[in-house]
Parts: C-alpha cells; structure tokens; sequence
C-alpha cells in the first residue's frame, strides 16, 4: 500500500528533496509552501496518511499549521511529522502539545524519514 503524503515546507529546495525521497519510497506525495497553502491542499485531498510540517514559515507557521489540522475532526488521528531545523526542547513541547506526532532534525536523511512515515501512518 502506497501511503498519502502531505508535506509543507517554505523552502522549495527542501520541498525537492521530499518528493524526491517520498517518491523514490512509492509514496504519493503532495506539497504546500506553507501552512496556509498546506490547509488549501490538506482540503483538495482524501485523508492523507501523514503530513510532515516545518516550523519556521510566512504567513502561518507549524504551529498554527498544526493546531488549524487538529482542529478537523477527519484529522485528529493523522500522524504529523515535524521536520526542521529547530531542536530547543521547548519548541518540540509546544510541538508536542499542538499535537505533533514526531519531530525530525534537518538535514534529514531520506531513509530514515521513510521508516518514520511507514511507524507513525502504520
């Protein structure tokens, strides 16, 4: 089974290697630039199986991203994966308590992120 991936991030070159390595995983995957952009396609898509988000973006950051998917009743149970270059043990509680599943260190190595996605979407 193919997991449905939404992945949201300001920085195009990062957005590019996502696809890449989701891609080269069999994974379907769709990207936002940030996270208003990422509610705009969250709403286009039939549940996606995870969604990896940054932190740090214009207009809405994770933060905001996270709290505006979890307010969605058909998405409290997706598993959200933060992927950024903050690593401040209170930014991962504010994560944690927006209602992040993960949280993943840029620069990410592919195969890793693939075997989270595959653990948290089940």
């Amino acid at each position: 089974m193919s997991l449905r991936v939404l992945a949201v991030d300001d920085s195009r070159t990062m957005r590019d290697m996502l696809r890449l390595a989701l891609i080269d995983a069999g994974m379907e995957t769709h990207l936002a630039e940030d996270g208003v952009h990422g509610l705009e396609v969250l709403d286009g898509l039939d549940r996606p199986d995870a969604i990896i988000t940054d932190i740090n973006m214009p207009r809405m950051d994770g933060f905001g991203f996270i709290n505006a998917v979890r307010a969605r009743e058909e998405h409290r149970a997706t598993p959200i994966l933060v992927l950024t270059t903050e690593s401040a043990a209170e930014m991962k509680a504010r994560a944690r308590q927006a209602g992040a599943t993960g949280w993943i260190v840029k620069p990410f190595d592919p195969l890793k992120l693939v075997k989270a996605l595959r653990m948290v979407a089940g």
